[in-house]
């Protein structure tokens, strides 16, 4: 039996060096030149350095990082947007990389969406025009675009406001717009570059849930991009935290939390409420039973659960998972010991 390949999509050593020769100076980033030394010595930018990545499909994958540091040039990799230098990119065991230009451009219309930061709606084109735009490419039939548009109009909670002009809405009500048009062409896979970073911080947390109750409902393949660790703890299945072109940490939010790859690493975890971030079935003790009348199920993060093990005479709480079942069970000096910052 052939086991079906979760990921769909694959990064397989990727680079890329922007300047006019970047081929030729290749063997020196494969040697471990340094990014200032070959923009120094050689007048070329290194982007990208041996990225590997495995996106599974349905799964919200963070690519998060601080400026610089190649999450924007990574994301554009997988539509083609940027062409690498070297590597290759694999879509469903395809390799996009060997499409025509008429095959990527396909590739687009019907498989790919993107969210912007900036938003980029047609400012002549009212609320519906622009939801319905990708539908229009796709050749679709003006009643089906006009009912698919409602649907995700309704959908992203701008019911109401069909024909406004993206002018006349605030920024949060204007990136419902991005994402429903990126939603509406039933693409299979979203990419979001820093969509909700130009966004007031209530309407930022008001976008990032609307987000993860959407992506219940569609269960897309999404890339989010991003340079804020809570905002990647927060939606994402998975992080990859990139530094200088090259792919640091890939993880969930626990294992960078409490299992931070390096210093680097570390200084990002030292900013994130702990006790809201991590979750208790994360540092539960599964080894052996214990009493205890306290319990919560393994998703409830360290505050809750810390509230639970101070009430019980044992000053410990029962841990389990979303079937009832027992994991284990951790005590109150162990969630203070874990919710303390890292030294």
């Amino acid at each position: 039996m052939v086991l079906k390949d979760l990921n769909k999509i694959r990064i397989n050593k990727l680079y890329k060096v922007f300047g006019p020769r970047p081929k030729k100076v290749m063997s020196l980033v494969t040697q471990g030149i340094s990014k200032s030394e070959l923009l120094r010595d050689h007048n070329h930018i290194l982007a990208l350095r041996n990225v590997n990545l495995a996106i599974q499909q349905g799964k919200l994958q963070v690519i998060m990082g601080l400026s610089g540091s190649g999450k924007s040039t990574l994301i554009r990799h997988i539509n083609r947007l940027i062409e690498p230098t070297s590597g290759d990119i694999w879509y469903d065991n395809n390799n996009i990389l060997s499409y025509s230009s008429a095959k990527i451009r396909k590739f687009r219309r019907e498989n790919i969406s993107m969210v912007f930061q900036n938003f980029a709606l047609m400012p002549h084109q009212n609320i519906s025009q622009n939801v319905e735009l990708g539908l229009k490419v796709q050749g679709k039939s003006k009643s089906f675009r006009a009912k698919v548009a409602s649907d995700w109009i309704k959908k992203v909670g701008l019911q109401g406001f069909e024909k406004y002009y993206p002018h006349q809405l605030s920024g949060g009500m204007r990136q419902r717009v991005g994402l429903a048009r990126a939603l509406a062409t039933n693409a299979e896979v979203l990419l979001m570059d820093e969509p909700f970073s130009a966004l007031d911080p209530l309407i930022k947390t008001d976008m990032q849930t609307l987000l993860i109750k959407l992506q219940k409902e569609v269960k897309k393949t999404i890339i989010f991009v991003t340079h804020d660790l809570e905002e990647a703890i927060y939606i994402g299945d998975k992080i990859v935290i990139l530094k200088d072109g090259e792919a640091i940490q890939n993880g969930n939010s626990q294992q960078i939390l409490l299992q931070p790859k390096n210093d680097y690493i570390a200084s990002f975890t030292r900013r994130v409420n702990r006790g809201r971030a991590i979750k208790v079935g994360s540092i539960t003790n599964s080894t052996e039973h214990t009493y205890t009348d306290a319990e919560c199920n393994e998703n409830t993060c360290l505050e809750e659960a810390l509230k639970l093990a101070l009430k019980s005479p044992e000053k410990k709480i029962r841990v389990i998972n979303d079937n009832n079942d027992y994991v284990g069970f951790v005590d109150a000096a162990s969630i203070m010991e874990t919710i303390c910052e890292p030294k």
